[in-house]
């Protein structure tokens, strides 16, 4: 009597494991199939050209700054982050962005932007 209640036993558990992997790659299957919320949707409306510093040209450094801009749901930039380049180049590229203007969404997105930094030849 024990053997058969032990069998019915791991036959449950084995049923309920099944159903639970189910359910967990029925889950994952559907949110990778749901587009994130990607900051990508965020359009630019206005772009401010950043003041090259003046130190900077004469030194003849050029480059791109990749920053990272925090955008409200209005579309105001709230926060810059500089994530790579030069750092002689980064403040003014903050200062620029700090000024951009995004489209609308919902709630707050981080937006991945660069800033290109070239002399005049």
């Amino acid at each position: 009597m024990r053997i058969e209640a032990l069998k019915n036993h791991a036959c449950t558990l084995s049923h309920v494991s099944r159903s639970l992997f189910r359910a967990g790659a029925f889950a994952l299957l559907l949110s990778m199939s749901m587009p994130a919320h990607a900051a990508g949707d965020r359009v630019i409306k206005t772009r401010v050209s950043p003041t090259y510093p003046e130190l900077a040209k004469r030194m003849k450094i050029s480059g791109i700054v990749k920053l990272e801009a925090t955008v409200d749901a209005e579309g105001k930039v709230t926060a810059v982050k500089t994530v790579e380049g030069n750092r002689m180049l980064s403040t003014a590229a903050e200062d620029a962005v700090h000024k951009w203007r995004f489209s609308t969404g919902e709630g707050v997105d981080t937006v991945p932007v660069e800033v290109n930094f070239a002399l005049a030849q």
